[in-house]
């Protein structure tokens, strides 16, 4: 490589290091300051993964470059890691929420409360009518 070329691949990479840390920093001091389970919860996941695959994908570059061809293996583990941590956070605040009473819960908008509406009413009696459903008796043979 050139040498305009390398210094130019170098600060790509150090800004991508920079960055990652960075976001990596404030996610952790998110987990450790912010007051409840939720709040800590939402550090983690969004700040300190944006971190880790800055810092990924400056690792997957400076390798790319040192050995002269693709380093896929970081890539690999940034999507592992992008499509994990939402999932596995998701699945702690649902655990999270169904545990504990006193929760906070969003608030009813008009358009997720008639959604709720409509669906209890598909489920209990015809939809929109506040009737009873109706059914029919099988025939037996």
């Amino acid at each position: 490589m050139t040498e305009p070329a390398a210094t130019a691949l170098d600060w790509a990479i150090a800004a991508l290091l920079v960055t990652g840390a960075a976001f990596a920093l404030v996610g952790s001091l998110g987990l450790a300051k912010l007051g409840d389970f939720y709040r800590r919860l939402h550090g983690p996941t969004k700040a300190t993964t944006l971190g880790v695959g800055a810092i990924l994908c400056a690792s997957s570059l400076f390798f790319s470059a040192l050995q002269h061809a693709p380093s896929l293996h970081e890539l690999l583990v940034a999507l592992f890691l992008f499509v994990t941590a939402p999932v596995s956070a998701q699945l702690l605040v649902k655990s999270s929420l169904a545990d504990d009473a006193d929760a906070p819960r969003p608030p009813d908008t008009p358009d997720t409360a008639d959604a709720a509406d409509a669906a209890d009413d598909d489920r209990t009696g015809d939809a929109g009518t506040g009737r009873p459903a109706t059914r029919r008796p099988r025939d037996r043979a």
